[in-house]
This record gives structure tokens, C-alpha cells and sequence, in this order.
């Protein structure tokens, strides 16, 4: 157990196996919390051998356009591919953390798709809705990691808050493997957007070094576009 917010205690509440076909038909589990900082269901997916030194880990927000229905105008369904890829050939974990939208939920988000079709890009989108541009906090993801024992993690990211939350929250990230860079015709706006608000993409995202460690090619791919 591990403290979560003010006055809760987060543990474990249940401990799934399952064989999931998007990660090479391996025996996992599907791990569910209790006294979490936020009141989200979030999501921890265990791929053998997961309790290692520093396992493998992905971040994943929800994008049940992205990842369920997949849409092409964002990276989410293929990252989550890559992704179980990757944690079905060498271990490791995958949070699915329910921030739909960059934390301002599916219904917010299909507005904010409007707006783009105006010419705005996903962040300004969001902030003329009047919310913020990113609202994920990774404090339940941080949370989750230390009640599973795990304090240090290579963390699968372009996303350089993804890893200074993780520090921030008490989980060392020893080293930023990238993810490739999934770009099409039709989300090529939105992952220039990502570029400029400071994600790692291209080859930067090779070069690239995390805080914690020296970012690695994700999958031999190098991150090239």
C-alpha cells in the first residue's frame, strides 16, 4: 500500500488474468485500485516479467476515438499498439488512465474537434472552450506505480510531463524510451501541434535526453516520421 490523496490510503482491489490478443495473445493481469487522488478508474496492465529493477512503462490516456474507434486524427490507437507491442516482448506495465481528451472529457473534446476544423489547433481548442490546453495530472499514475512496488521505471514517452510529474510524484524515470512517430495525412496537423507545445517527435525525439536518462529508438524506428 501507498498513500493516495489527503487522508486515503490507495491499494489494490483486484487483480485480473486475461489473454490479451493486442499484446501477442500474452497472460496478463488487469489491476484495479481503490483510495486513488482522483475519482477516474484507472487502469494497470501487468505483461510478465513487470516487477524488474525499472520495467518498461506506458502512460496511455484514454481516447476511446483514437484507441476504440480509430481515428485518424490523432496518434493514440497506434501509440497503444506500439505500446502492448513492445510490453509482449520484453515485460513491463501499461496505465490506462481514464483523461479523456487531455483531462476534459469525451464530450468536451468532440467540441473541441469542431473547432479544429476551423483552423485551431488541439491545445488553443481546448482553451477556447475555456478550459486548459492540458489538464492530465499523472499524480494517480505516480500512485498506482507505488502500490504495484514500483519506484523507478524506463518510461515509453515523447511527452518530457509525463516524466517531470513522475519525478515530481516520487517515481524515478531511469530512462525516456520514445515512441514512434505515427504520422498521416489526416493527424499530421494535430502532431505538429504536439510538436510546438514541446513533445519530442523526429528525430529530436532520438536525441532527445529525459532528466533521468538518455532517450533510446522506440521499436528500431528511431522515432523518424
Amino acid at each position: 500500500m501507498t498513500g493516495g490523496a489527503a487522508g486515503r490510503t490507495a491499494a489494490v482491489r483486484a487483480r485480473v488474468p486475461v489473454r490479451l490478443g493486442r499484446a501477442g495473445g500474452r497472460s496478463c493481469e488487469l489491476v484495479t485500485f481503490r483510495g486513488l487522488p482522483d475519482d477516474g478508474e484507472h487502469l494497470a496492465c501487468l505483461v510478465p516479467p513487470w516487477d524488474t529493477p525499472a520495467p518498461l512503462v506506458r502512460l496511455h490516456s484514454e481516447c476511446l476515438t483514437g484507441d476504440v474507434l480509430g481515428s485518424a486524427r490523432c496518434d493514440c490507437g497506434p501509440q497503444l499498439e506500439e505500446a502492448l507491442g513492445m510490453l509482449a516482448g520484453q515485460g513491463g506495465v501499461l496505465l490506462y488512465l481514464r483523461q479523456e481528451g487531455r483531462g476534459i472529457g469525451l464530450y468536451n473534446k468532440l467540441d473541441a474537434y469542431l473547432l479544429q476544423d476551423g483552423d485551431t489547433d488541439t491545445f488553443e481548442a481546448n482553451r477556447l472552450l475555456g478550459r486548459g490546453a492540458d489538464e492530465r495530472d499523472y499524480g494517480a499514475a505516480a500512485v498506482m506505480l507505488r502500490t504495484l512496488g514500483l519506484r523507478r521505471v524506463r518510461l515509453l514517452t515523447n511527452n518530457p510531463d509525463k516524466e517531470a510529474q513522475l519525478l515530481r510524484h516520487g517515481v524515478e524515470v531511469a530512462e525516456c524510451v520514445p515512441t514512434g512517430v505515427h504520422m498521416t495525412p489526416g493527424n499530421a496537423a494535430y502532431l505538429e501541434a504536439k510538436a510546438r507545445s514541446g513533445h519530442r517527435l523526429g528525430d529530436a525525439g532520438v536525441r532527445g535526453a529525459c532528466a533521468g536518462g538518455v532517450a533510446v529508438p522506440a521499436n528500431g524506428r528511431g522515432g523518424a516520421v
